[in-house]
Formats: structure tokens, C-alpha cells, sequence
């Protein structure tokens, strides 16, 4: 796999083997007919031919057997998918063959799935004076789209194919072929088995939507760090929101979190989100750095103001304010303020996802997306009273802000015996959180959808905005696994301290992945590719 950043905007297909299924064409036979070596390619030794009695001959061969392999041609297996789904990303798609054109759309007129519309642009040996493995036809695709060629993705079964997109300069994809690539001088960016895993290649170059990095492109990279640290006990992972580290006296837990999705309550948003999942794990937040960035034309007294709220919310939750940086940058248009939390907790008493066990009952505190509620109502105000929205409900919902932290919950669980694993819920809302808790603890879950709860001006506003709100960015929510005969008590227990608890669910087998129930009923899970938020900034 190739370590190179890139950007794609089109993607040039070879045919033969590649569109179609590897077929039994006799290139053996058919040199020996034209007399052309083993070792030469059939198209160069026509073109070196002086005697244009042989020469006309030769392509007159050539032409039949094309024609003979086109009626034999076979789509791929997950072509059509493959199409339809490039096509779904807007990606400009193109054949480039050293085939002749009637070949091409002979072998394409009995395709029931993969039509010459499909594509944008046909590229054979007589649109342009060198095929491959010259890079004239890449070339010609990106001058006719208007890209730059290290933006076209060039696919194929043969050097040629390869040859031709290196030279250009585009990133190259090998379908790798025992019978197809004896020799290969220049090594592909991308080695795949088959069409179907071209996909993914090629997200790899497309633009991600805003927001958290998808946690299956996330997870691959993770997977690759280092883990041979004997001090560190939790390590990289999707839903795994802290680090752990053992150290003399204890265990020191980590997190950093930035603020990018709001425009007031900075200092309010960065502790208690990086508070929280320092919470989750059992500990007690401890030390703030935080890295704030504002745009030009910021002025000394906002970014003192700023300074002093955050001292303000640290000293609110016992957290001292110990250094960071501040800088005034063109890379951004609004503040950014990235917070670096650290805490404590006594060895033996971190709490670890991994202790998640089948069985464990899963709970939820307070109700689906606070945070989110609470950010709609400051960041979008205006424009909701002009569709209606009363100004009692948005003040109702603005004033969530003030419940995003889970730390007295998180603190009762700590101390209450069969709690195996915390993990609150912020980007992506709870449809993602339970899919995170459920990577981190190892197990399957169960979730009862009738008995999520949700505030009613919550229900208002993302009706008024069109979003979903199980994909609505969470933070007040925590959600707890715990051993079943404890379950109830501890739902007791937070209730007691006035914190609102359900029983949402239960663990179930190891593995990973969330089963809906809606009042005993199968039902759907909803992922997000990213926060619902988003769609509104």
C-alpha cells in the first residue's frame, strides 16, 4: 500500500481483465499466426513491420481475433456495483484499452449490467497515437476533465496498465494476475485480488465529510502503532477515548479532545469534554493544557476573555490550568481551543471496557443528545423562531449546556461494585457511541429503542432541522455496563443523586456490532458517517 497523500477525481478502467473476467484468449497462438516473438508486444511488432502487405495482414488478424474475444467477454464480478457506486461520489470513470473501439463496444453490447454510457470517456488505440504503456492516454483523460493526472486513479491486470499511470504521474492499482504479471519493473501503488476491494483504494483519495475521521479508516491506522509498552494499559482503539498509563504511585489517564462544531461556551465545551472521558475510566481530571487558535483580526481581549473562562470552568471542577499555547493563524476563520486533560486514578480501580461481559446490562443517563440540543439552540436561534420555534423552547434547550457533564455520574459508577465499563456519548450521538462502546468492550449489544428517552425540545428542534437525533452529537449522556444483578441498584443509585438512568439494553456475545429491538420487534441501528450537526454548519 502506498504511503503517498492523495486527492482523486477520476478513475480510468483497463478492460481486459480488469472490466471483464480473465478469459482464455490464445495470445500464443495468435503471435505465432503474425509471426510476432513471444516476447514482443502484439501491437508494437504490427507497427514495426515494413512490408505493408504484412502489415495489413497482421491487423487484419488482429481485428478478428479482438472480435473473436470480445463475443467471449464476461463482466466482473462487482463491476457494475463498483460503477454505480464512483458514479454515487461524483468520480469522473473511463476505459483506457489498447483494444480497437468496435472490440470495446462489441464486447459491451452483451453486457446486461455495464453499458458504454456508464462512462465518461472511451479511450482506445485510435484515440490517441500511443497506447499503453505510453502515458498519452492518462494524459488525454486528465486534459478532457480538466484535472491534474496525479488526481486520476489508473487500474489494471497488466504492466501496461501500470507503466502507463506511473508515467503520467496518477496513482496506480494492480489487480494482481499470476498469468498477467510475470514482470513488473515498476511497483503499483496499490495491490488488490479483485475489483471489489477498488473501493476502498479509492476512498482513500475522496474528500471525508466533516467531522470525526470514519472509525473503519481510523481503526486501520491504529491497528498499525506500536503496542509493546508494558506501562501502557489502555492503548489506541475505536471507543477507546483515553490513554492509561502506569505510573509509580498510580495510574495517570490521558485525553485530548479539540472544539471545533461551536461559537460560544468555548471554555464550558473543552474541559467537560475532555473532563468526561477522563471520568469514564474511573479517574479524577486533574491538569488542562489547552492549544488555542484564533483567526486574524483577533483582538488581546478576547483572547484574555477566553483565558480566564477557561481558569474559571477548571477551578468550577477542581482541575488545575497548567500551560498550553495561544496563536493568532490564517488557518482558521473561528477560535479552535484543543484541550489535553490528564487525571488520576488508584491502581486496581481503572475502569477498562475491555471488562465488558456477556450479560452486563447496559444504562444510559440523562437523555439523547444534550449537547446537541443545547448547541442548535445557541448556533441556529434566528433562524428557528423564524419558522416557529418559541422563544421558551429555546432558551429551554440552551440552557442544556448546563448538564453536559456526566462527572457525578461517572463518580458513582467508579465506586459501585460490578460496573465493568463507562463510555459517554458525544460526535456521532448514541447510534455511534453504542457502536464505539461496543468495539472497546469487545461484545455485542442490544439496544431497546423504545426505551431511549428524549427531552421534548430536543424532538422540536430536529424535526425543525430535518436531522435525526441518534446521530446528534451527545455529550451528558453516559452509558454504563454492568453486571446484572447490580443493574438495578445502580439505576437506584444515580436516580437517588437526581441523575435520570434507563436500562437501554445488555451485552451480548463476544464479538462487535448492535442489535436493534423496538419493543421486542428487530429494528434497525442508524450509522452516521458523520455527526448530524454537521449538516446544519
Amino acid at each position: 500500500m502506498t504511503s503517498r497523500a492523495f486527492r482523486i477525481r477520476g478513475v480510468l478502467f483497463d478492460f481486459d481483465g480488469t472490466l471483464t473476467r480473465p478469459g482464455d484468449h490464445n495470445w500464443t497462438g495468435f503471435k505465432e499466426e503474425i509471426g510476432c516473438p513471444a516476447d514482443v508486444a502484439a501491437l508494437e511488432y504490427i507497427q514495426s513491420l515494413t512490408d505493408p502487405d504484412r502489415r495489413r495482414q497482421a491487423k487484419a488478424a488482429l481485428d478478428r481475433f479482438e472480435m473473436a474475444a470480445a463475443n467471449r467477454s464476461v463482466p466482473a464480478r462487482g463491476a457494475s456495483d463498483l460503477i454505480a457506486g464512483l458514479k454515487a461520489k461524483n468520480m469522473a470513470l473511463g476505459i483506457l484499452t489498447r483494444n480497437s473501439r468496435r472490440a470495446l463496444l462489441c464486447a459491451m453490447s452483451r453486457f446486461d449490467t455495464m453499458r458504454p454510457e456508464d462512462f465518461d470517456i472511451l479511450i482506445t488505440r485510435e484515440t490517441v497515437v500511443n497506447p499503453k504503456p505510453s502515458p498519452d492516454g492518462v494524459l488525454h483523460a486528465a486534459r478532457r476533465w480538466k484535472i491534474k493526472p496525479k488526481e486520476l486513479l489508473v487500474i489494471g491486470d497488466f504492466v501496461f496498465d501500470i507503466e502507463a499511470g506511473h508515467r503520467a504521474g496518477a496513482v496506480t492499482v494492480l489487480i494482481e494476475s499470476a498469468t498477467r504479471c510475470k514482470r513488473l519493473d515498476i511497483e503499483p501503488d496499490f495491490r488488490i485480488s479483485c475489483l471489489s476491494e477498488l473501493m476502498a483504494v479509492a476512498r482513500l483519495g475522496m474528500p471525508v465529510s466533516g467531522g470525526k475521521l470514519p472509525n473503519d479508516l481510523l481503526e486501520s491506522f491504529l491497528k498499525s502503532l506500536p503496542q509493546e509498552d508494558e506501562n501502557l494499559l489502555i492503548y489506541p482503539g475505536i471507543g477507546q477515548d483515553t490513554a492509561a498509563v502506569a505510573v509509580q504511585d498510580g495510574v495517570l489517564v490521558l485525553k485530548s479532545d479539540p472544539i471545533t462544531l461551536v461559537s460560544d461556551a468555548f471554555a464550558e465545551y473543552a474541559v467537560i469534554v475532555n473532563a468526561n472521558d477522563i471520568a469514564t475510566a474511573g479517574a479524577v481530571p486533574r491538569w488542562f493544557l489547552s492549544t488555542l487558535l484564533f483567526p486574524s483580526g483577533t483582538t488581546p481581549s478576547m483572547i484574555l476573555r477566553l483565558m480566564e473562562d477557561l481558569h474559571a470552568v477548571c477551578r468550577r471542577y477542581g482541575i488545575v490550568l497548567c500551560g498550553g499555547h495561544t496563536e493568532v493563524t490564517d488557518a482558521v476563520n473561528r477560535p479552535v481551543v484543543s484541550g489535553m486533560l490528564c487525571g488520576t486514578v488508584e491502581t486496581g480501580r481503572l475502569v477498562d471496557k475491555r471488562n465488558m461481559r456477556s450479560g452486563d446490562r447496559l444504562l444510559m443517563t440523562k437523555r439523547i443528545a444534550v449537547e446537541g440540543t443545547a448547541i442548535i439552540a445557541r448556533e441556529f436561534g434566528d433562524r428557528l423562531q423564524r419558522q416557529g420555534i418559541s422563544s421558551e423552547t429555546l432558551k429551554a434547550a440552551a440552557g442544556l449546556l448546563s448538564g453536559i457533564s456526566i462527572l457525578p455520574e461517572a463518580r458513582i459508577a467508579a465506586d459501585f461494585a460490578g460496573v465493568s465499563a463507562m463510555h459517554d456519548v458525544t460526535e456521532g450521538g448514541v447510534a455511534t457511541a453504542v457502536e464505539e462502546f461496543s468495539a472497546a468492550g469487545g461484545h455485542r449489544l442490544r439496544v431497546q429503542i423504545d426505551q431511549l428517552r428524549f427531552f421534548p425540545e430536543t424532538l422540536e428542534l430536529c424535526r425543525a432541522t430535518g436531522i435525526d437525533p441518534l446521530g446528534l452529537i451527545g455529550s451528558g449522556s453516559l452509558l454504563i455496563a454492568c453486571r446484572p444483578d447490580r443493574a438495578e441498584a445502580l439505576k437506584a443509585a444515580l436516580e437517588a443523586a437526581g441523575i435520570e438512568a434507563a436500562l437501554i439494553g445488555e451485552a451480548l456475545s463476544p464479538g462487535r456490532g448492535v442489535e436493534a429491538m423496538d419493543k421486542d420487534a428487530p429494528a434497525p441501528w442508524p450509522a452516521f458517517e458523520a455527526d448530524e450537526l454537521t449538516r446544519l454548519f
